[in-house]
């Protein structure tokens, strides 16, 4: 397995995810290397359903590995809002008025607990995906911190006693929902010999 091809249009996450490979021989490939186009309708109804749909999509397109994320913010006192559509609740603006739209809707709920959740689909490796999630527990507080993106800045992590804004990158990657999910998913291609370390 010398190439991942990763089913993200964010350069965010593409970024994240390099420095998790960077001690391992395989290169990871954007959309754009390969001149794929995929923007298929997210229509499931939870994260693993739509990290499939968006590993399904690029996987009929190319034989190369393909990995997808779907993951996202889930508030419970707004019954898992925004979930599913955290990067589409909003569309069109920015994530700073997103938060402020988010703190608004928090100003009556008492329960703040929040969790940021991710599932990753591996496609072109077994005949079936293969599925891996991460999780991270906290709760929603006033926007605090300049790091991150997305909803970082209103993120407090109850491991760490700070917003993921406030955490310096690489040790976010680290503890972070996206961050366990990968560690999940590097374990099983290890374990089963689709990777290996840089020489």
């Amino acid at each position: 397995m010398k190439y991942l091809l990763l089913a993200t249009n964010n350069l965010n996450k593409v970024k994240e995810m390099q420095s998790f490979f960077k001690d391992y021989d395989i290169t990871l490939l954007s959309l754009k290397d390969v001149n794929i186009i995929s923007n298929p309708e997210e229509n499931g109804t939870s994260f693993k359903e739509n990290a499939f749909i968006k590993a399904r999509d690029v996987a009929l397109k190319t034989t190369y590995p393909v990995l997808s994320d779907d993951s996202g913010l889930m508030i419970h006192a707004l019954n898992g809002f925004p979930g599913i559509y955290s990067s589409r609740f909003m569309l069109g603006k920015s994530y700073q008025e997103k938060c402020e739209a988010i703190l608004e809707m928090m100003k009556a709920q008492e329960d703040k607990s929040a969790s940021f959740i991710c599932n990753l689909c591996l496609m072109n490796v077994k005949d079936e995906p293969l599925y891996f999630e991460g999780r991270h527990d906290g709760k929603i507080v006033p926007l605090d911190g300049k790091g991150g993106f997305g909803y970082d800045p209103i993120f407090y992590s109850n491991e760490k006693k700070m917003t993921f804004a406030k955490l310096p990158m690489e040790e976010k990657n680290l503890i972070s929902h996206r961050g366990r999910a990968l560690k999940s998913l590097i374990t099983y291609l290890e374990n089963n010999k689709f990777l290996g370390k840089k020489r």
